[in-house]
């Protein structure tokens, strides 16, 4: 790492890059996890100090002046540590909260006397200069998320009238999303500047670098947030928490908007693609104008995919690898929103994805796998290459055949079990419908839900049926326990740290809602081992509600 650095130095100086005089910076000799430690230890010790010294100073930093006195002097202590040399390491890290306190004293009195548009772009300001201001990259890196997170929000109330950015039906979601396009102007321009900072010393050019790295990323963490819950991202959340999301998600999510933003968001992409193009010679190939024109198709349905396209390309053309990452995440995360988007059905989301997959694939062929170079490679991998096509297929025919034997499975079930019916107990009215699917809950026995997850197996349940099919649930069956003539077991799942019948939702075609408010029981088949499947809805006279055209 010590050679790489040292030729990339030689090799800058030599371009004219940087002066003659560079020198790299002093390696810090302490082992992160001291770091780690050390900074803990500091923050365990000066959050209690600092919440106590607030509420202790609670009254005297209501006054009009106060806060703005608390906040300078405490500022002011905060940079005079951080930028002090030789400094021990507790009392650096008990300088960040510091600086936060700091300027979190200024923000309360800045909000409190300017409206808040104005309060949220001067802290933006105080935050670029205490960034640009303190010899810390991780520090400046921070600072510069808050200033552009800061600086998003003073455009999007400005733009906006301040209610629209809180109401539930996502009529401010618009200007924060234009808020967020523009947030990224600024560091087109740091970039622009940064070269010419470098005749005059490479401090204040490593300066924007850091400053505008955090800039860019609390702008991607925005446009991926305002585009709502992400595909499969929901699994690793707790219910309440995946509720939420969904929800928000339905009503804020990306697809929609007005149609100047889904031209505004594909031309960005297409202009990135172009500009890519120019200035790095390996895209100056056709299959990356058909890679562009597929990315601007579904930026056309996802307004916020268009910075964040054009921030990965930018970032990437640049060597900026690790920003090109996080770009990535971002556009990936903004793509898999798609499918949580309720105002389009099923069908039509799978068919855009399915169409841009193939136009993606057919780029591929022609393009004889994108362009690649012969490059030199070893004997194994040359082998190993040539078995990848039937790898490829084979693990295609595997998938295949797992997913033919478990359809196979539930057709037998639907086929030879036994019809029961199983009444929908009450459920929170405010998640019974939850855009395409329909919250169930089925009356279980009484210590259910005590039973926690179980290494020996799933629970069964005993029941018994009534002359229409209707089952009662009995009782949790035990080991061994005899069932009588009329008596039968159904099996329950383990379903977000509980058990339940079969599943908790029912999904159905967007637009379908109200045809399932008719729902009162629950329609399964039911082997004899208590495998059990749900197979529809049907209304109080037992009569199945049939799926929409």
């Amino acid at each position: 790492m010590s050679d790489r650095l040292n030729r990339t130095l030689a090799a800058a100086v030599a371009a004219g890059l940087i002066p003659r005089d560079a020198e790299r910076p002093p390696a810090d000799a302490r082992p992160w996890p001291v770091l780690l430690l050390t900074a803990l230890g500091a923050w365990l010790a000066a959050i209690p100090l600092l919440a106590g010294v607030g509420l202790l100073l609670a009254d005297w930093l209501a006054g009009d002046l106060e806060p703005y006195l608390a906040g300078v002097l405490i500022l002011a202590a905060a940079v005079v540590t951080l930028r002090a040399r030789d400094l021990p390491l507790f009392i650096e890290q008990l300088a960040v909260p510091a600086l936060l306190v700091g300027l979190g004293a200024l923000a309360f009195g800045l909000g409190r006397d300017l409206p808040r548009e104005t309060a949220a772009g001067l802290v933006a300001v105080l935050a670029l200069a205490l960034a640009a201001g303190l010899p810390r990259p991780w520090l400046r890196v921070l600072l510069g998320a808050a200033a552009g997170g800061l600086f998003a929000l003073a455009v999007a109330l400005v733009l906006a009238a301040p209610r629209d950015l809180l109401v539930l039906d996502g009529s401010g979601r618009t200007w924060g999303l234009l808020a967020l396009q523009v947030t990224l102007a600024p560091w087109l321009i740091g970039l622009w500047v940064q070269p010419r900072l470098l005749g005059a010393g490479t401090g204040a050019a490593a300066a924007l670098e850091s400053i505008g790295a955090g800039w860019l990323l609390a702008t991607l963490a925005g446009l991926a947030l305002v585009s709502g819950m992400t595909l499969l991202a929901g699994a690793g959340l707790s219910p309440l928490a995946r509720d939420l999301a969904t929800e928000w998600s339905a009503r804020h999510g990306a697809a929609g908007g007005p149609i100047w933003m889904a031209a505004g968001s594909a031309l960005l992409v297409l202009a990135a693609t172009l500009w890519g193009a120019r200035v790095w010679l390996g895209l100056r190939r056709p299959w990356v104008l058909g890679l562009g024109a597929a990315v601007a198709g579904l930026a056309w349905f996802l307004p916020s995919l268009g910075g964040v396209w054009l921030a990965l390309v930018i970032t990437a053309t640049s060597g900026r690898w690790r920003l090109a990452g996080a770009a990535a995440l971002a556009a990936a995360w903004i793509i898999g929103s798609f499918y949580y988007q309720v105002q389009w059905p099923l069908a039509q989301k799978a068919l855009v994805l399915a169409t841009v997959g193939g136009l993606l694939g057919l780029l591929v062929l022609l393009g004889g796998g994108l362009g690649r170079r012969a490059a030199p490679q070893s004997a194994a991998f040359g082998a190993t290459r040539g078995w990848a096509p039937w790898l490829i297929a084979l693990s295609v025919l595997a998938t295949l055949g797992v997913a033919n034997v478990a359809i196979r499975q539930k057709e037998s079930l639907i086929a030879a079990g036994r019809p029961v019916f199983v009444a929908l107990a009450p459920v929170d009215p405010r998640s019974l419908m939850q855009g395409d699917f329909m919250r169930l809950r089925f009356g279980l026995p009484a210590g259910i839900d005590d039973l926690g997850r179980l290494s020996g197996g799933r629970p069964r349940v005993v029941a018994r049926a009534d002359a229409r099919g209707v089952a009662t649930l009995l009782r949790l069956h035990r080991p061994d326990e005899p069932l009588a003539a009329d008596e039968f077991l159904i099996a329950l799942t383990p379903k977000d740290g509980r058990w339940t019948l079969v599943t908790d939702a029912w999904f159905f075609r967007e637009g379908d809602a109200a045809r399932w408010q008719a729902a009162r029981f629950g329609a399964f088949r039911v082997a004899p081992d208590g495998e059990a499947l749900l197979v529809g809805m049907a209304d109080a006279q037992l009569q199945p509600i049939a799926a929409g055209d």
